[in-house]
């Protein structure tokens, strides 16, 4: 088939490269000069299996009510004006059950065992560099109560496949020696030592050239501005240029940008930006290179993540629920750094901090949706999106799923859970 991916991210160029393998016909559309510019760029950098518990759980309203108004909040929600952002916040609290959380817990670790697999296995077979550790995921609690809580969702996780182990606090120190100069207490944490880390935005460029080299065509610099639907079925992907790009199948992989597309047709996606940070610190020789974290960490309390990328460690999270508001608050920014230099102090004379911000396409459930929209009267168009903070950790996965369910072949994976219709 002819096949259009709408996106050039860390998903987009995926799902090309495994369609691509499949013997399709894949061009790809891409508003940014290169792949990985957006949402992709500056992540957490976490294959993290092991972060599967969705933000919609039964604790998370008291959480957003004692956040409410702290700028610095791990998850800030800003009442808007906005029909869309209402109706993403309703379907959120019908998330939050028991019930529901252990559901979507289930879906997301299933796809992120399979999604960690199949990134294995591409990256032996394309040898690809990427800044890449194979040293576990280790959450960690500063907070007893955080931590209790960790327990119950980490065995859990363990009834899905998920190996997250619990730790004392000696055991956190021995898996990262970085965290003993800490000016917190550690209480306690958990482990996965199957998780990974690395750059997606290098992973994604490295895998597009390969991609390249297999055939498939990268359009950047074009802007979609609409889609074209007629008798029930997707014929068109409209440019900003006039010209209508036609295909046998479109991919719609535009992250937090893919509902917007599908308004005018009357599909109210259920996908909402949530503005997360990053800040980059690039690590001098010497005694503050060696006192950065090797092993990728997640401070759960604080919902900030760490993972050191060659020169470079990565210190990203937080939620912003303010619309595509892209620009970047100081407040924010500045809690990163305060949480990295209180967990390790001899990074506190680090002056070369590069900040972004990045709007991730999160779900009511933290589950993406993955299939063809034909029951909405788009046959022919596929979503792949709605990744929320695990777009890195899933991408391969989803692409997989994606290329069994266009060539409608059983997968291994039961596709329901990511189905939107």
């Amino acid at each position: 088939m002819r096949v259009t991916v709408l996106g050039a991210g860390v998903v987009g160029v995926t799902s090309a490269w495994y369609l691509a393998t499949e013997g399709h016909e894949v061009t790809v559309i891409e508003r940014q000069p290169g792949p990985a510019l957006e949402t992709s760029f500056a992540n957490g950098g976490q294959i993290s299996v092991s972060h599967a518990e969705p933000w919609a759980n039964p604790a998370a309203l008291l959480r957003i009510l004692k956040w409410m108004g702290r700028e610095d909040a791990p998850l800030l929600w800003r009442l808007r004006a906005d029909a869309a952002q209402w109706a993403w916040g309703l379907r959120f609290l019908r998330e939050c059950s028991a019930a529901r959380t252990r559901a979507n817990i289930g879906a997301i670790v299933r796809l992120g065992l399979a999604s960690r697999a199949a990134l294995r296995a591409l990256r032996e077979d394309l040898a690809l560099e990427y800044d890449q550790l194979e040293r576990g995921i280790l959450h960690f609690y500063t907070d007893r109560r955080e931590f209790e809580h960790a327990l119950q969702q980490a065995a859990l996780m363990r009834e899905f496949g998920c190996e997250r182990v619990p730790q004392t606090e000696a055991e956190c120190m021995a898996i990262e020696p970085a965290l003993e100069a800490a000016t917190l207490p550690i209480v306690g944490g958990t482990y996965t030592a199957a998780d990974e880390s690395g750059d997606a935005c290098r992973f994604t460029g490295v895998l597009a050239q390969r991609a390249t080299a297999r055939g498939v065509r990268f359009r950047y610099g074009e802007q979609v501005t609409g889609l074209e639907r007629e008798d029930g079925r997707l014929v068109a992907v409209c440019l900003a240029s006039g010209e209508k790009v036609r295909a046998d199948a479109t991919v719609l992989a535009l992250g937090s940008y893919s509902p917007l597309l599908l308004r005018p047709l009357g599909v109210r996606l259920p996908v909402y930006p949530a503005k997360g940070y990053s800040a980059t610190l690039v690590l001098p020789d010497g005694h503050a290179r060696v006192a950065a974290p090797t092993v990728s960490l997640t401070d759960d309390g604080a919902k900030i993540v760490f993972s050191r990328l060659g020169q470079r460690l990565r210190v990203a999270g937080t939620a912003e629920f303010t619309g595509y508001d892209l620009s970047p608050n100081p407040a924010r920014c500045a809690a990163l750094v305060r949480r990295t230099r209180e967990l390790f102090p001899a990074l506190a004379n680090v002056e070369q901090i590069e900040f972004w911000a990045g709007l991730r396409p999160a779900t009511p459930g933290n589950v993406p949706l993955i299939g063809e929209l034909r029951a909405a009267g788009l046959a022919g168009l596929w979503l792949n999106t709605g990744h929320g903070t695990l777009g890195w950790t899933l991408a391969c996965g989803s692409a997989r799923l994606l290329a069994d369910r266009m060539a409608g072949r059983a997968s291994e994976l039961d596709p329901a859970p990511y189905q939107f219709c």
